[in-house]
């Protein structure tokens, strides 16, 4: 098992917004974590990552996480493309895609970053632009760009489809589609249950800071209560 978390607690203040959360995640999977926006899916996430104060225990390759200062995740495999991307704007694209190698010594980095020009073209065309001059979709692709560049066995997607035009949300998940048959590892966050669920092996269903339901993708694509609360279809 690559990543298990057990009976994982987030707080702010009084508010508990994550309560008792399991969930696993095997090498090769993509599994999806989808729920209503303010359900705890990125605090949970966020959680799993170190960046807020947390109870529970998280294993990630089979050894705990507690302790760990956050910015050795990387070096271990273990990268997170944050909601809203979190891309350095006042930095070229290409100065972006090197910072995401930053964790690295080995010399293939250059190469690393031609295949990223290869998978994103659009990235390649504006390699000298700053971040901060590209489209909502462009910025995603680099962050997912970036991301792949410190060679990760598990990636953390928080909501890569949010804000973006329905044609670029396409893409993006395309795009996520190609990194998983590249045999990365993904934990998914997504607010668009159906793509998440169309695209996940399997799924978790997160309600008010708890897990709710959880199985594979398809039969939870097929669950009544998933397709009434979070597909749009009524009862009938």
């Amino acid at each position: 098992m690559l990543l298990e978390v057990r009976g994982l607690e987030v707080h702010y203040g009084g508010i508990r917004a994550v309560k008792g959360v399991d969930l696993e995640v095997h090498a090769g999977e993509l599994v999806c974590l989808i729920g209503a926006n303010g359900a705890g899916k990125t605090s949970a996430l966020r959680a799993i990552c170190g960046l807020h104060a947390r109870g529970g225990s998280v294993r990630y390759a089979g050894e705990p996480l507690e302790g760990r200062p956050v910015f050795e995740l990387p070096r271990r495999g273990l990268v997170m493309v944050p909601e809203g991307r979190g891309v350095f704007p006042q930095l070229t694209v290409e100065e972006n895609l090197a910072m995401g190698a930053f964790a690295r010594t080995d010399a293939d980095v250059g190469a690393d970053i031609a295949l990223r020009y290869q998978a994103f073209p659009r990235l390649r065309e504006r390699r000298h632009q700053t971040a901060g001059t590209l489209s909502g979709g462009e910025q995603q692709m680099l962050a997912i760009a970036r991301a792949l560049m410190s060679r990760p066995k598990l990636l953390l997607l928080d909501e890569p489809s949010m804000g973006l035009a329905p044609l670029m949300v396409a893409k993006i998940f395309d795009i996520v589609r190609e990194v998983a048959a590249q045999g990365v590892t993904i934990l998914l966050v997504e607010q668009n249950a159906r793509l998440a669920l169309e695209l996940a092996d399997r799924g978790y269903v997160m309600e008010s800071g708890a897990i709710t339901l959880s199985g594979e993708a398809k039969a939870l694509l097929a669950d009544r209560k998933v397709r009434e609360a979070y597909l749009g279809e009524g009862a009938g």
